[in-house]
């Protein structure tokens, strides 16, 4: 089978489409003939290692010191299921599903891959394409985490810093759905975006800052770590919380100083999650959430550019520019009846 592998970590030359041997899947797995993948800011800090200071040492021994122990990126994929072990029982040839990679050595950006019939593995809505499908596992999947480890509440303010983004596109639909007044914050390219995904108010960062406009807020969402809780607090509601993505010593030291001095009378809280660390069950439950919100209409996919296999180094330029709306997509196969 084809795939994309990276013997090294650097820049996205170390990227090269060769011919590796096709997995068998064991008792308990599922063969999957991958569809479409995303190139997501994870697989790009992965690749280069641009890892947060405080999470490079943990991130080498978990996915190799000297260079990667997997060298197939790929965190979220879309496909078809082409063979089952002899133990599964969930899924049979033929079916349609959508799942992350993550508990599996991740591996998307190749043609075929293993999964755990235990993993969060469900099936991809009927309405959806495969690249459309792809975009959820861990995107959606993220913001989804976020806002209910939140407590959002409708009628609650929430603003989403970063909302053209993978997470950020998602959390403006779901803190809609959830009956949140939505305030997005993105460039001047992206505000008509931001406005027809359901956002209520929409902030271009070049020409306000949000942290000086006297506004607060019951959730500030920070989907590309680029702020911090110090900067948001004074924008934060009695009771606010502030969420990050990106986990730094002073996020830490702020969410520990936090649990010593308790929780009080409106006071103002930060948290940070990862979603790779979360049970499968919890995953499997949140996508399937999430296809249920689609299949109502409520939900859909943002796709900035869509590549073919081949062209994945362009696919990483294109999100290492800071500037991608929504999701990138890989298409790894030719597509049949969806």
């Amino acid at each position: 089978m084809k795939a994309i592998v990276a013997n090294k970590y650097g820049s996205p030359e170390v990227l090269h489409l060769r011919e590796v041997e096709k997995p068998v899947p064991k008792d308990n797995e599922l063969l999957v003939r991958v569809r479409a993948t995303t190139v997501s800011v994870g697989d790009y800090r992965m690749r280069s290692f641009n890892i947060p200071p405080l999470l490079w040492l943990p991130s080498r021994l978990a996915l190799g010191i000297t260079r990667p122990r997997n060298p197939i990126f790929g965190m979220e994929l879309a496909g078809e299921v082409e063979a089952v072990g002899q133990a599964v029982t969930r899924f049979k040839a033929g079916d349609q599903i959508l799942t992350s990679t993550m508990e599996n050595g991740f591996g998307a950006h190749a043609e075929y891959k293993c999964l755990r019939e235990d993993g969060a593995v469900v099936s991809k809505p009927a309405s959806m394409s495969y690249e459309e499908a792809a975009t959820l596992p861990v995107g959606a999947n993220t913001a989804l985490f976020y806002l209910q480890k939140a407590n959002i509440q409708p009628g609650q303010k929430v603003l989403i810093n970063g909302a053209s983004g993978a997470v950020g596109t998602a959390a403006i639909q779901l803190a809609k759905h959830f009956g949140a007044e939505v305030t997005g914050v993105c460039s001047s390219a992206n505000v008509e975006m931001v406005r027809a995904l359901g956002a209520d108010q929409v902030i271009d960062y070049a020409n306000e800052d949000f942290t000086r406009n006297a506004q607060t807020y019951n959730i500030i969402f920070d989907t590309v770590g680029k702020l911090s809780f110090s900067k948001c607090k004074g924008s934060l509601a009695a009771n606010g919380v502030y969420l990050t993505t990106m986990l730094s010593l002073p996020i830490i030291g702020q969410m520990l100083w936090g649990s010593l001095v308790g929780k009080g009378k409106g006071k103002k809280k930060i948290w940070f999650g990862d979603i790779g660390g979360r049970p499968t069950s919890e995953r499997a439950k949140d996508l399937l959430f999430l296809n249920e919100l689609i299949e109502a209409g409520k939900f859909k996919a943002v796709i900035d550019r869509c590549y073919p296999l081949d062209q994945i180094a362009a696919a990483y330029r294109h999100v290492e520019t800071g500037h991608k709306r929504g999701d990138v997509v890989i298409k790894v196969t030719a597509d049949r009846a969806q």
